[in-house]
């Protein structure tokens, strides 16, 4: 039976037999073929050495594509469990998928795994990659597979197999070598030679058969891969980056705040942490003033009806806090917006009213997994900026354009000038007509096309009431952070009998657009500290500057100008000690204060001051009115 193929470029070639991807790209050139990772068949990933067995428009693709690099983390991750069962003979496998920057393979065994242990079981996949053995996919009948994990004593993939896959589902294996297999959809590369060096295990931690505490313990093995060994240095150089640059680590040195264990994943805010905190709320404040939003505040517990009818129940209530009182049960909020529908309902509005803004620094509490805790990056207690428009289909896009512009400008006053935009799409689950998700998505790309940017479109990743802007930033050292967003919502309006009159004196639900630009305050806080590896720029830093009198004779003059800089409104301190100048420069520096003010006799004689600021050799002198001047500018 003859089989067509189509190129990329519409030429099309006949083939007598199945014929494998691997063959085509060879029959192009020997160079594609050396280069090609995989091919895609009807739009769908197989592996080069499958047979095509069917008309299929098709294209290779080589190591270096985006496509490839999810199947070389996964090769890896099967690379991985092969070395480890080849040193720890009786460990039994479960999973091991790709992750974002890597890998990583859930074993079970009794010992622990120890960091000699990775340096072995890492110096095993480098010589399973130069065994070069080649990577073939099997089909087998369910029951087969059952017998061969439970003679091979896997109990956890024969448990899988066995309640988890259907009789007549296909199942395929993926063979390494001779010996070596697992149950994998694939696709893989051609062959172990094929993943390179480009990995390293980076650690090892624990979790539970199938997420479930009353199941087993396994030990899970973490790694990173990339398509290139450059790439991979440049990333282990990033991680060493970050760890200097640690909020936590950061947080200790320069006394912004703790967490403790009376109170996971909460934050107890030190003097000069909550600094920073009132400096970026008081600057968000003023954008929301000059964005037209009315602030609000909401209760922090509400009662589970309320819930209910707003569909959190049924989505979310897994991460919710509740507590009880006389016979009532309330939910502590992990979100703002059903309190916000509530005062929006509490009066009549018509369409002359719309849009109506409201902004809350709302509090809210979700019930993380302990596992997920990190820093104040991921808690269970944060404050977010959050905002919601009530207004009209026809005015999403102007609303949505002038967010963007907000958006756009705090990112930049908080040093952040590299962000993608993405476009959030709809999901496989979700409620409404496709109508209205075409007339939500077109709005959000208007509002786009309107404020000249470009955007990457995500299918399937919006929420299940509709589609959401993203705002991804990246930081000094090139990771991306998700921050803000606006997500266009119909239905919680309805859910909640959200109304207004319009221009016909008939009853009609807005659209709630739910806003964020810096999203947790928390989080969004670690990330400065993170992003300018705690020196914070003048106008964040918890204190802006400090005095230090060289000779103890200055003591009154360096008073006088702490309080003259207090009342020019910049967080200042005196350093009265009876310490050498040198010494008190140096330890203020380890402290990234952004601005150093030496006084001395002469200084007090004068009235003026040397400054000297943080990361400069240079120092200025200056009348004590200027300088107040220069650093209130």
């Amino acid at each position: 039976m003859a089989i067509e193929i189509t190129f990329p470029d519409g030429n099309k070639k006949s083939f007598d037999a199945p014929v494998s991807g691997l063959a085509i790209a060879q029959g192009i050139s020997p160079g594609l073929a050396k280069k090609a990772a995989l091919v895609s068949v009807n739009g769908e990933l197989w592996d080069l050495t499958r047979p095509i067995d069917r008309d299929a428009s098709i294209s290779i693709i080589t190591r270096d594509k985006p496509e490839a690099l999810e199947v070389i983390r996964h090769d890896a991750a099967h690379v991985l469990a092969q070395a480890v069962q080849e040193l720890f003979p009786g460990t039994q496998i479960t999973f091991g998928p790709a992750t974002e920057v890597g890998f990583y393979y859930d074993f079970a065994r009794e010992q622990a795994f120890s960091e000699a242990d990775l340096e072995q079981i890492e110096a095993r996949m480098r010589e399973i990659v130069k065994r070069d053995l080649p990577i073939t996919r099997e089909v087998w009948e369910h029951d087969a597979a059952v017998k061969h994990f439970e003679a091979a004593g896997e109990t956890f993939k024969a448990e899988w197999i066995r309640e988890g896959i259907k009789a007549d589902e296909e199942l395929t294996i993926y063979r390494q070598g001779d010996k070596w297999l697992d149950m994998c959809l694939g696709p893989h590369l051609p062959s172990t030679g094929k993943l390179g060096n480009a990995f390293k295990l980076i650690r090892v931690g624990g979790v539970y058969w199938r997420g479930d505490a009353n199941n087993a313990q396994l030990q899970r093995i973490y790694g990173v891969a990339f398509a290139t060994e450059d790439e991979l240095k440049a990333y282990l150089k990033q991680v060493e980056e970050a760890e200097k640059r640690d909020h936590r680590k950061l947080a200790r040195q320069l006394d912004l705040f703790h967490q403790q264990e009376e109170a996971p994943g909460m934050v107890f805010w030190h003097p000069k942490g909550w600094a920073i905190w009132q400096a970026v709320e008081q600057y968000v404040r003023g954008v929301f003033r000059k964005g037209g939003y009315q602030e609000v505040r909401g209760p922090q517990i509400m009662d589970v009806s309320l819930w209910k009818k707003s569909g959190h129940w049924d989505n979310y209530q897994d991460n919710m806090f509740f507590t009880e009182s006389e016979k009532r049960s309330y939910a502590i909020k992990p979100m703002n917006c059903p309190g916000h529908v509530q005062i929006y309902n509490a009066g009549l509005h018509s369409y002359r009213d719309l849009p109506i803004r409201y902004a809350e620094f709302g509090g809210c509490h979700r019930n993380e997994p302990s596992g997920a805790l990190h820093g104040i990056m991921r808690v269970r207690a944060f404050t977010q900026d959050d905002g919601h428009i009530f207004c009209t289909e026809e005015q999403v896009e102007a609303e949505v354009t002038a967010f963007h512009q907000q958006a756009m400008q705090v990112y930049a006053d908080f040093g952040f000038t590299d962000l993608a935009v993405k476009l959030a799409l709809r999901p496989d689950k979700r409620l409404g007509t496709e109508e209205a998700w075409d007339r939500a998505e077109n709005a959000l790309r208007a509002a786009l096309r309107a404020a000249g940017v470009e955007w990457q479109e995500l299918p399937g990743e919006g929420a299940f009431y509709g589609p959401k802007i993203e705002y991804h930033l990246k930081d000094s050292i090139g990771r991306s952070w998700q921050v803000g967003t606006i997500q266009y919502d119909p239905m919680m309006p309805e859910r909640l009998d959200a109304s207004y009159i319009d221009e016909n004196s008939q009853r009609r639900r807005p659209i709630m657009l739910h806003r964020a630009i810096v999203g947790s305050m928390e989080r969004f806080i670690g990330i400065l500290i993170e992003h300018h590896a705690g020196a914070l720029p003048l106008w964040l830093s918890p204190v802006q500057a400090v005095v230090a009198p060289i000779v103890s004779d200055a003591d009154a003059y360096a008073s006088e100008v702490c309080g003259a800089l207090k009342d020019a409104g910049l967080r200042a301190q005196t350093d009265l000690r009876n310490e050498k100048i040198n010494y008190k420069i140096r330890e203020h520096a380890t402290q990234k204060i952004p601005v150093i003010v030496v006084v001395g006799r002469k200084e007090a004689e004068e009235r003026t001051v040397t400054l000297r600021f943080r990361g400069e050799e240079r120092q200025e002198t200056l009348p004590l009115a200027d300088a107040i001047a220069r650093l209130k500018a």
